[in-house]
């Protein structure tokens, strides 16, 4: 016997036949299920409406793990790794490509901030190297005047990290 899994649209049509009661009681039932459903519907009922603010207490609080970064480099790594599946969620939550630059952004400023310049660290420089990558591709599918405007923070962010690491080439990256 097998179970028949239903698409989003076949969900999309049911819901219109139910009473506002019975939807409401399937949103907190979803919600127990998963911590994560719980803090997208959170966000959704309480954040949503102001974007920036809820971006900026994302910002601190990644700012805060960042302040927090052990010295090590393998254990600066993996808490580094933790900060960006926070972000990861957070930009998923907002369904913003630019919400996802400016954290994105914001991640690599604080890994210029915080991060030592003399760390060889393979796995280190890599995590800026690939988010560095994921904004040049992000920043290339918006539209022109917002390309503009990000690119310039993107440059500046760059040349920023070439001074700080010797291992980093902004000529790599530039858009």
């Amino acid at each position: 016997m097998r179970i028949t899994a239903y698409g989003l649209q076949d969900i999309k049509k049911e819901i219109q036949y139910l009473r506002p009661e019975q939807i409401t009681e399937l949103c907190l039932r979803l919600a127990r299920y998963k911590k994560e459903n719980k803090e997208l519907m959170a966000y959704l009922l309480f954040e949503a409406d102001n974007e920036t603010a809820f971006l900026e207490k994302v910002k601190a609080e990644a700012g805060f793990m960042f302040s927090q970064l052990p010295v090590h480099s393998y254990n600066a790594a993996k808490s580094m790794r933790k900060i960006l599946r926070l972000l990861s969620k957070y930009t998923k939550f907002t369904g913003s490509k630019e919400a996802e630059i400016d954290l994105l952004m914001n991640f690599c400023n604080n890994y210029i901030n915080y991060t030592d310049r003399k760390v060889l660290y393979k796995p280190l420089r890599l995590i800026l190297i690939r988010q560095v990558i994921k904004i040049r591709a992000l920043i290339a599918k918006l539209h022109e005047d917002l390309q503009f405007d990000h690119s310039q923070e993107f440059n500046a962010m760059l040349e920023e990290a070439e001074k700080k690491f010797s291992w980093f080439d902004k000529h790599d990256y530039a858009l």
